[in-house]
C-alpha cells in the first residue's frame, strides 16, 4: 500500500514558479514510476508528467516541456514537480500517481493522491 500527500500549490502570477512535492508513504515507493496529472474545472484529467523508478527516464506533455520538470529522491520517497514559466493555463489541480504510468489516466496507475491546486494569474 502507498499513500501520496501533494504539497506545493498555491497562487502565483503568470511567468512564476512553484514546486511541487509528493511525500510518499511504504517501503515500495521506489519500485514505481510516478506521475504527475492534472484537472482544470470542467475538463478531464490529463497527463503532465513520468519520471522511471530509478529517475533515469522522463517524459512530458508537450504543452509543459521546457517549462515543467520532474524529479524523484527515492531516499525521501518523494517526487517533485518543478515547474517555470506558469501560464493561466497551467491552473488546475495537480495529483501524484504512483503505477506504470502511461500518459492517459486511465490505466497504469495503482495510487492516486488527493491533489493540490494550482492557480496562475493573468
Amino acid at each position: 500500500q502507498v499513500q501520496l500527500v501533494e504539497s506545493g500549490g498555491g497562487l502565483v502570477q503568470a511567468g512564476g514558479s512553484l514546486r511541487l512535492s509528493c511525500a510518499a508513504s511504504g517501503r515500495t515507493f521506489s519500485s514505481y514510476a510516478m506521475g504527475w496529472f492534472r484537472q482544470a474545472p470542467g475538463k478531464e484529467r490529463e497527463f503532465v508528467a513520468r519520471i522511471s523508478w530509478s529517475g533515469g527516464s522522463t517524459y512530458y506533455a508537450e504543452s509543459v516541456k521546457g517549462r515543467f520538470t520532474i524529479s524523484r529522491d527515492n531516499a525521501k520517497n518523494t517526487v517533485y514537480l518543478q515547474m517555470n514559466s506558469l501560464k493561466p493555463e497551467d491552473t488546475a489541480v495537480y495529483y501524484c500517481a504512483a503505477g506504470t504510468i502511461a500518459t492517459t489516466p486511465r490505466y497504469g496507475i495503482d495510487y492516486w493522491g488527493k491533489g493540490t491546486l494550482v492557480t496562475v494569474s493573468s
